[in-house]
């Protein structure tokens, strides 16, 4: 096993005033040429906007783009009719393919709103846009990995055109727990959204990546109430 700790004061830092935004990877003018994507993971951004603002409307093409609610509501439209607003518990999908434009705004005057946003690197370019969106039921995430998102015909849930494999759990302190890759030859990038865990051997708090390779496995021992994702990806280029 093979693992690379990217704790989370070493991601880069943008701050505009209506946004604050952390970058576990290289993403707009934060550069850092050792940390320009893991596998098909090219983008984990980690955001916070302000009461009221948001993203005005911008295009996308060939990528799969997944967002993760924290706190908050956020609003959705897109060039595909799309208008949806999603909250904690949520995780929305949408395949860019040939192109499409969408807006993101927090639709709270009174609260900021935070979200992860991922993009994952598709295996088929050119495809019919797309969007999806589930709601995780609070009682399936508990002390096991949920399996959140995964490949087109092979997951019976929300799906990308790529072989990834999304799961999030909510765990109790004390709790281990052993997580099998779909594919050992596919990388696990775990991040730490809560809490502190030990995983393969690694000490993670809160807000920590941890990139891993080279395994078929991980054990992971919550040290405190925790949530977390794993996002198993590929990792030839």
């Amino acid at each position: 096993m093979k693992t690379e700790y990217h704790p989370a004061d070493s991601r880069g830092h943008a701050s505009h005033g209506w946004l604050e935004s952390y970058h576990s990877f290289s993403f707009a003018s934060y550069y850092n040429p050792n940390r320009m994507q893991f596998g098909k993971l090219r983008v984990l951004n980690d955001d916070r906007v302000a009461p009221g603002q948001g993203f005005g409307t911008h295009p996308h093409r060939n990528m799969e783009i997944i967002s993760i609610p924290l706190e908050g509501d956020l609003e959705h439209k897109d060039s595909m009719g799309n208008v949806s607003v999603i909250r904690q518990g949520d995780v929305q999908v949408m395949s860019a393919g040939t192109g499409v434009s969408h807006s993101e705004y927090n639709k709270n005057s009174d609260a900021e709103v935070k979200f992860l946003q991922i993009w994952i690197l598709p295996d088929t370019l050119n495809a019919e846009p797309r969007y999806d969106q589930i709601s995780l039921e609070v009682e399936n995430l508990k002390n096991t990995l949920y399996p959140v998102l995964g490949p087109k015909g092979k997951h019976d849930g929300l799906w990308i055109h790529q072989d990834a494999w999304f799961h999030m759990g909510h765990f109790y302190a004390g709790t281990q727990v052993t997580h099998n890759l779909q594919n050992p030859e596919h990388g696990l990038y775990l991040f730490l959204l809560e809490g502190s865990v030990n995983a393969g051997g690694v000490a993670m708090h809160r807000r920590d990546g941890l990139a891993i390779r080279d395994t078929g496995e991980v054990a992971l021992n919550f040290t405190a109430d925790s949530q977390i994702l794993l996002m198993e990806v590929p990792m030839a280029s």
